[in-house]
């Protein structure tokens, strides 16, 4: 079954987001290059302080793989911080 997560990233501030705007290319890079990962979308809103994200992995192994390695990477120590509105389910 996959798992499906949706939701915003929220910056408090202009130098939250120019965080986010540094480190999220490299971020997307190596989401969709893991194994598991079937789509992994994050883009800008008509709020420059917040971004919506779309993500689906094949199954709760591969989005905990990707939890994993996500935790580990210089986007978490970036952004550590920054509200994350996530919501996850399964289809």
């Amino acid at each position: 079954m996959r798992l499906h997560l949706s939701g915003r990233l929220i910056c408090a501030s202009p130098a939250e987001a120019a965080r986010v705007r540094a480190h999220l290319p490299e971020h997307i890079r190596l989401t969709r290059a893991e194994p598991g990962c079937v789509t992994f979308d994050v883009y800008p809103t008509e709020d420059p302080l917040v971004w919506a994200l779309d993500e689906t992995f094949i199954d709760q192994a591969a989005f905990e793989a990707h939890q994993a390695r996500a935790k580990a990477s210089d986007w978490a120590r970036e952004t550590a911080g920054i509200t994350r509105d996530f919501r996850t389910w399964q289809a």
